[in-house]
């Protein structure tokens, strides 16, 4: 899931003008694929500077090069503004012709259920992406009927792989001697030594995704794949008051109140809690690979470096966020194109020595050794079964209920029992419709 996270004010501005526009698509020329069409409409929400920022960049002047008299017409957006608004927008004229989503049930399966995306089944095995991207990396681009991923046909690309991890500053480790832990109880006397020393832990963003990763980490530390399984792909009846997700919810909620969380939390945002680790006020932030690339260009004041949630073996993560062709894209024929090139040796070069994770990078262009350890991590994690989605994948509408139900966590206002009733709720309403 970078993400250009951007609050939602700013959002909705950004979202009335471009629905104040004509449809922006082009001309298809009558063409069913938009083959004929002069304006390729794009919106993604990554930061200029981060690794997939830096990548689709490039993959838009390589396109200009290779389609001369098109206009790319380039919106960045912000991921809370796409989150909340895409049912609207793809389902009206201003629609982009390719863009990127987030992935999973709740997000790009809920609109190829309700026909807003285009099935790309064809192109999918046509341009050989099929080939690039492994079994594991193409359940995010599959989704059935009733828009559970996994199966069915293809609406989606991915292009790049995430996975949560924690960044921790090395000057402020070595500052009071703690070597990286490898256990969570090693992690929990790390913390407890920053706050001796009158140090918050961790930097935490309470108003978007990053504190809900965190609850999710720690329910993955009691978790194992059939768990996964079942919250995510249904397999089973799952418990919210089982082992897994009362001890997440009850180890975050000790977190808080220890200090290792601050309360204040709940109110920030993740820019804002990126830029508070990269001016050292943290000595830990746990969230996601996306943030690699910005890290390595912004940080300078000191050494940093990452490691995996200690004691885990399942991690949030999978394949990055999808490239997906809205039903109502007038150039489709210049989507598919575009993606395409995104897909290129090139170009999925560059993503990795950026900071990215690429899925069809060829591993000998990754010179950087920072940035081959971060793509080796993702893929041993890959390889050894260990991704375990998102939290907010499940249901529709589902992570604005764990935003809220977390915040909720943070400022004391919500019990752990509390909170998991709460996402309990909608989760098993999801399941209902779907007559599981």
């Amino acid at each position: 899931m970078f993400r250009s996270r951007s609050g939602l004010a700013a959002g909705a501005l950004l979202l009335a003008a471009s629905l104040g526009l004509a449809a922006c698509g082009g001309d298809d020329g009558g063409s069913e694929e938009g083959a004929d069409a002069k304006v390729l409409t794009l919106w993604h929400y990554e930061a200029p500077d981060s690794a997939m920022g830096v990548a689709w960049n490039k993959a838009i002047e390589l396109f200009k090069s290779s389609h001369p008299g098109v206009e790319v017409k380039f919106e960045e957006k912000g991921f809370e503004q796409i989150q909340q608004n895409a049912q609207m927008i793809l389902n009206s004229d201003s629609a982009p012709d390719v863009m990127e989503y987030n992935k999973g049930n709740a997000t790009a399966g809920l609109l190829s259920k309700q026909g807003l995306l285009t099935d790309i089944s064809d192109e999918f095995t046509k341009r050989g992406w099929d080939s690039k991207l492994s079994a594991s990396l193409q359940t995010t681009a599959k989704y059935d009927e009733d828009g559970i991923m996994g199966s069915g046909k293809v609406f989606g690309v991915p292009n790049y792989g995430e996975f949560v991890t924690v960044y921790y500053n090395k000057k402020m480790f070595d500052q009071y001697k703690l070597a990286v832990p490898t256990t969570l109880d090693e992690f929990t006397k790390v913390m407890d030594t920053f706050l001796a020393n009158k140090v918050t832990p961790l930097a935490v963003g309470g108003a978007e995704y990053p504190a809900q990763q965190i609850f999710y980490e720690l329910a993955l530390a009691k978790s194992d794949r059939a768990f996964v399984d079942d919250y995510q792909l249904y397999k089973n009846k799952v418990d919210f008051k089982g082992p897994q997700l009362t001890y997440g919810a009850q180890t975050f909620t000790d977190w808080v109140s220890k200090g290792y969380i601050g309360k204040d939390s709940a109110g920030i945002k993740a820019e804002d809690m990126s830029v508070s680790f990269t001016q050292g006020k943290f000595p830990i932030l746990i969230s996601g690979s996306w943030w690699y690339g910005r890290f390595a260009s912004n940080i300078k004041d000191f050494e940093w470096g990452t490691f995996l949630f200690p004691g885990n073996t399942l991690h949030p993560g999978s394949s990055g966020n999808l490239w997906v062709v809205p039903e109502k894209s007038k150039a489709k024929a210049l989507a598919y194109d575009f993606i395409d090139i995104t897909m290129s040796p090139e170009v999925q070069a560059l993503l990795g020595n950026s900071g990215g994770v690429p899925v069809a990078a060829d591993p000998a262009q990754i010179t950087d050794p920072k940035n081959k350890e971060l793509v080796e991590t993702f893929n041993k994690i890959s390889t050894s079964d260990g991704l375990a989605f998102y939290p907010d994948w499940p249901a529709p509408g589902y992570y604005d209920v764990l935003v809220a139900g977390v915040q909720g966590l943070i400022n004391g206002s919500k019990t752990p029992d509390a909170f998991l009733d709460e996402i309990a709720k909608p989760y098993h309403e999801n399941l209902a419709d779907l007559g599981k």
